[in-house]
């Protein structure tokens, strides 16, 4: 889900969705109007879940996307090599994700964890 929003009302930290990707701000730079333009907004971000680098301008006033990042709990169902079954905690949604070996190693099976939800898209924190 995402919701929309004015450029010149974002800030650092917040989320943006840039070619339908959500993404974290990383840093913002606004110019000063022109003589015959309007101010406009750098916006450098990096995408949540593929963690490309991406960067938009845009007018200040313009309207843009603000996905809807929802942090939640889950149980570890069982662990088959980096594919890890989990199940939502207050829903009981049951959904597989890819892991790193790193994050396998620190998961056992009824252990609770937290993962990232935005767009139809899910990773562990």
């Amino acid at each position: 889900m995402k919701e929309q929003t004015e450029v010149g009302k974002l800030k650092e930290g917040r989320y943006v969705v840039v070619d339908d990707e959500p993404c974290r701000i990383v840093s913002i730079a606004t110019s000063k109007p022109g003589k015959h333009g309007a101010a406009k907004s750098r916006i450098d971000c990096i995408g949540i879940f593929d963690g490309v680098k991406r960067s938009i301008v845009q007018p200040v006033s313009a309207k843009t996307y603000v996905p809807i990042v929802e942090r939640k709990m889950a149980q570890v169902i069982s662990i088959a090599g980096t594919a890890v079954q989990l199940m939502d905690v207050k829903d009981f949604d049951m959904f597989e994700l890819t892991v790193t070996e790193d994050q396998v190693s620190g998961l056992e099976p009824g252990k609770e964890i937290q993962y990232i939800s935005s767009m139809g898209k899910k990773k562990l924190e």
